[in-house]
């Protein structure tokens, strides 16, 4: 039997290197957990914009999404949570960016949807809301005025109940962080970094991985694997350049005297 072909590269810079101008992009990531900053740093680095991100959360202001975001270099936005960020948030209501917010379980399932050839599917989340009804402000004017909401969707009864029709996403490349994978691709996530990166590799139509530690083709337990390497074209080792931050770190204020 002949040697599987490795799917790994170089380097980041060469990995992002053929993602065009306008490009649709999944980028995984859950909080500051997991985003595959190498990759993103690299995309930044060689001047892409015009991008389509489709990403559970946008960053923070100069990290993952962010440098991104603050050079203006998204045009729409399709997430479910963005409050982490003030420039993304002053680019939203000054009519600079597009946004389409999502309930998260809804994005999560639409990008798996994608990968696995559903078209589209029926969930209750967002019945009787703007989410199903339409209206929810997707571009605002710089003056403040909404330009364009988002539309009404299908809704059908089942049993009794009411549900939504959501479509499917896929987009032309997905970027995910795993903390180890292997040259056929297959990758093991750490944690919460498990969240939305599976999902988001099968929305690529070319996924590009980044991990901290890369071993040849059958060292990884099959058992162990959480995303099997169909879903990945592209594979870089990176290691742990980039530091694991966090979004917000709360402590609780200790008594008087130092008790707890």
């Amino acid at each position: 039997m002949p040697a599987m072909k490795s799917k790994g590269i170089a380097t980041a810079a060469a990995a992002v290197a053929d993602i065009p101008e306008g490009a649709s992009l999944a980028v995984g990531g859950f909080g500051l957990c997991g985003m595959p900053m190498a990759l993103i740093q690299a995309l930044y680095d060689q001047g892409t914009g015009g991008l389509k991100i489709v990403s559970n959360n946008c960053g923070v202001d100069g990290w993952g999404l962010g440098i991104l975001l603050a050079d203006h270099r998204i045009v729409r936005l399709t997430s479910s949570y963005v409050g982490e960020n003030k420039e993304f948030e002053r680019q939203y209501l000054q009519g600079e960016i597009e946004v389409e917010l999502t309930p998260q379980g809804t994005l999560a399932e639409r990008m798996r949807a994608g990968g696995m050839g559903i078209p589209a599917f029926y969930t209750p989340a967002g019945v009787g809301t703007q989410v199903a009804e339409g209206g929810l402000p997707w571009r605002y004017g710089p003056n403040g005025s909404v330009k364009i909401t988002s539309p009404r969707k299908e809704t059908r009864a089942f049993d009794g109940k009411t549900y939504v029709l959501e479509q499917a996403i896929r987009t032309d490349f997905a970027l995910v962080h795993a903390a180890r994978g292997d040259t056929a691709g297959n990758l093991v996530f750490k944690a919460s970094a498990s969240n939305f990166n599976p999902v988001c590799a099968m929305a690529g139509r070319t996924t590009i991985a980044e991990v901290e530690e890369l071993v040849e083709a059958g060292e990884i337990d099959p058992a162990e694997v959480h995303l099997p390497g169909i879903f990945v074209q592209r594979i870089v080792h990176v290691g742990q350049q980039f530091a694991k931050r966090i979004e917000r770190r709360t402590v609780r204020k200790r008594a008087a005297g130092g008790g707890r």
